[in-house]
Formats: C-alpha cells, structure tokens, sequence
C-alpha cells in the first residue's frame, strides 16, 4: 500500500531524476532520450502543483505525515496477520 507521503516523494523524486537525466548530469545519455525527458517534465507537476493537491486531497499525497497518523494509514487489517498465541 503506497501511503500518501510515499506518494509525494515518488513524484518529486521523478522530476528531480527527469531534471538531472535532461540537464546533461549522466554521461554518454543518448541525445534521444535527454529530448524525451525534457518532453516529460513539460507537463510534469510543478512544487506547484503538489502544493495543490496536498492541500485539496491530502489523503492522496502529502509531503509529511505524523509518525502516529503515518502508523494507523499503513496498517491494513485485511494484510496483517495477527499473532498466533505459544502453546
């Protein structure tokens, strides 16, 4: 289950890769494919954007979540097993 932070980081994390792959950082990078990451950042959402949908949908993505509130979103009684008792 991807909890709404881990969402966040993915999208940000993806443009800063996006950013680095068609600034020319990585080496010998086919010009062909610094040209699609430059087409894909193009729409790809801005601080903006993610500023926006935290504050409209933070159940969806936010930047950071409390420890406790992060603990109860992630636990998915239909996953996790309980314990088995020792004889």
């Amino acid at each position: 289950m991807t909890l709404p932070d881990e969402r966040y980081r993915s999208v940000r994390n993806t443009a800063e890769f996006l950013q680095r792959l068609a600034g020319g950082v990585y080496p010998r990078v086919p010009k062909a494919v610094r040209s699609e990451a430059l087409a894909l950042l193009r729409h790809y959402p801005t601080q903006f954007d993610l500023d926006q949908i935290e504050r409209s949908a933070p159940h969806v993505m936010q930047q950071r979540m409390e420890p406790l509130h992060r603990m109860v979103a992630g636990y998915d009684p239909e996953v996790t097993q309980p314990l088995e008792k020792p004889d």
